[in-house]
């Protein structure tokens, strides 16, 4: 059974957490990981992509010139796919790129992308999450408090010659709420490396595409709740 240390938004640690071997502490399968995020990724096209076939193409009802006699290859009408403003061959047109994951991959897909959280180190446990008002600096101060930053060398020109510098970034950040706080919501919406969900929408495709993983408490108790 992992165990994961406690912070408050200072960045204190405040205790520790017995997390659910069975939702934490999983075999993470890469097969279905990547059928999850193929599947939630196919299901975010709309599928409304459509071009014009010879038919639809407005013009040529009238054949450009008689059919032998004049040297040049026979045609039929200015709309065909070879002529400039024709129809489109065998283009795409509206269709539904709609498909399922049943129920255990599903759980089997979010166990593994949990627990390769926790195997990596990218889970922090945050004791609560509460503001008073709607304060962005707040909730940047929490994450650099947490210290969900990481180092990046970055190349530059200076004159003739290329150089390198180490700057700190901060880490795209993923926080799983217990339920809805429009506070903490709306504050975090102005972090362009922040999200926010609920441990009742979470999937895989947003905790394997964020770099570190906030939970809190609350949230976390819940999750196990609902799939221990």
């Amino acid at each position: 059974m992992p165990n994961v240390k406690v912070f408050n938004m200072a960045g204190n640690e405040v205790g520790e957490m017995s997390l659910s071997e069975k939702i934490f502490g999983a075999e993470v399968n890469g097969a279905v990981l990547h059928s999850a995020v193929r599947a939630y990724l196919l299901n975010q096209r709309q599928g409304t992509q459509s071009t014009l076939t010879r038919t639809e193409v407005s013009g040529g009802g009238k054949k450009p010139w008689r059919q032998k006699g004049t040297g040049r290859a026979r045609q039929g009408s200015t709309r065909a796919p070879q002529w400039t403003h024709g129809g489109i061959a065998l283009g795409p047109k509206p269709r539904s790129y709609r498909t399922d994951l049943n129920k255990k991959t599903k759980r089997v897909a979010l166990f593994s992308a949990l627990s390769a959280k926790v195997a990596e180190g990218n889970l922090v446990i945050l004791d609560e999450c509460k503001l008073e008002g709607y304060k962005t600096a707040e909730m940047v101060k929490t994450f650099n408090a947490l210290g969900l930053n990481k180092d990046v060398t970055k190349n530059y020109k200076d004159g003739a010659e290329v150089k390198s510098r180490t700057e700190t970034v901060a880490c795209k950040t993923l926080l799983v709420l217990p339920e809805v706080d429009k506070l903490v919501i709306k504050s975090c919406d102005n972090i362009p490396t922040a999200a926010t969900t609920l441990y009742s929408t979470i999937n895989v495709y947003e905790i394997l595409n964020a770099e570190k993983l906030v939970m809190t408490r609350a949230a976390a108790e819940k999750l196990q709740e609902v799939y221990a």
